[in-house]
């Protein structure tokens, strides 16, 4: 996330890069010469004098650029180059958002299921006590004792299996989010803490507007657009103006000081450089062809994942909507042949409160399951209507 940010600052840099393009550049450039002339002779064959000279020559060039269709294009490009980094910075916040709710969930729904599984094993021992009186007295066979202890060992093991998750869960919450002193604090919730899109058509909408996948090729697309146009412009002329003064000091042995002021217009037109220029503008025609099926390909994926975020949504909702109903009868169940067990005025067996132990533990595992993925999958789709940020999110 920090490396997109930064992504972000080297963008911004670079438009100021561009647009420096504009203005005129000013150069001072100062040569300092000296001369040690060994033979001089005339036409006759004799010496001649020597007379050397160190010149000391300054110059102040101020130069501007008048015509060149390309800076304005690449000047375009980098501005765009900007609001690409932003949705590049957007995507990479909302992947790390999302895999900071399934590690916080994930944590929360390992305590959640550790906890069930202790009060099951403090369940069965005190089940298992009960057996050893009622056998002792004859109320039961030693094989509904046996059943009991295959019971309370059946029991430890998924306890042991929870606790191992709680761990593996802690770990991947302290690399995703960061140190954590005290897993009981966290608190539970099944609910988004925004809302989220009432209806799927609602929810195509926003993600047209929204999801950084589909305006990260529109954007890449407008840049291949703006790379044609700037290979093109190397094919037309440009134009520039500069003024240049310079001073030169001990300038021969006839003269002292020279200034001279030297205003310049250069035209230039490069209209041949053996098919590099032609090649450059076809090689970024085909980008930009790219470009186009890599956006209809982003808009069509875009419309598939809101629409199975959506379903899944509905489904997990449902489907915890039905567990609900299944752990409230399962502990009417239990309840009742435990009552009938215990009084012994029915027919219910050790297998049957066994069975209707297993059945309710089963209930409560898969509602701790189903909550946490009914809200994962809130926060699935307001990533992918784009709306997974910190800004829409309300953090600080």
């Amino acid at each position: 996330l920090n490396a997109e940010r930064e992504n972000l600052i080297v963008s911004e840099q670079d438009l100021k890069i561009s647009k420096s393009e504009y203005l005129p550049s000013a150069t001072i450039t100062s040569s300092k010469s000296q001369e040690n002339t060994k033979k001089l002779t005339n036409q006759s064959g004799g010496n001649a004098s020597i007379n050397d000279v160190d010149p000391l020559t300054t110059v102040i060039k101020i130069e501007q650029t008048l015509i060149d269709l390309g800076r304005s294009a690449d000047y375009q490009k980098k501005k765009i180059g900007i609001n690409l980094a932003r949705e590049k910075l957007i995507k990479k916040e909302q992947d790390i958002l999302y895999k900071a709710i399934e590690a916080y969930s994930g944590l929360v729904v390992a305590k959640e299921k550790e906890e069930i599984n202790r009060k099951n094993v403090e369940l069965k021992i005190s089940q298992l006590e009960n057996e050893r009186i009622r056998l002792e007295r004859g109320e039961i066979k030693l094989s509904d004792f046996a059943q009991s202890e295959s019971s309370l060992a059946g029991a430890e093991a998924q306890y042991i299996q929870s606790q191992n998750e709680v761990i593996t869960s802690k770990l991947n919450y302290e690399n995703v989010i960061g140190k954590i002193n005290n897993e009981n604090n966290l608190q539970k919730s099944i609910q988004s803490i925004v809302n989220i899109p009432l209806s799927l058509e609602n929810a195509i909408e926003l993600s047209k507007q929204n999801n950084p996948d589909v305006k990260i090729a529109q954007l890449e697309l407008q840049q291949a657009e703006k790379d044609i146009t700037i290979a093109k412009s190397d094919l037309t002329p440009t134009a520039s103006l500069s003024l240049e003064r310079s001073y030169t000091e001990d300038l021969s042995t006839t003269y002292d000081e020279r200034e001279k002021d030297v205003l310049k217009a250069t035209v230039s037109w490069p209209f041949y450089s053996g098919g590099k220029k032609y090649a450059t503008i076809d090689k970024n025609q085909s980008i930009k062809v790219r470009q186009r099926l890599l956006l209809d390909n982003a808009v069509k994926n875009n419309l598939t994942g809101v629409t199975s975020a959506w379903a899944n949504l509905r489904s997990s909702e449902s489907f915890l909507n039905s567990v609900r109903v299944q752990v409230k009868a399962a502990e009417i169940a239990n309840e009742g042949i435990t009552a009938e067990y215990l009084s012994g005025a029915g027919s219910r067996s050790t297998l049957d409160v066994i069975q209707s132990n297993s059945l309710l533990l089963n209930a409560q595992i898969s509602l701790a399951n189903s909550e946490r993925n009914y809200l994962i999958a809130q926060y699935n789709l307001l990533k992918s209507v784009g709306l997974l940020t910190s800004s829409y999110l309300n953090l600080k």
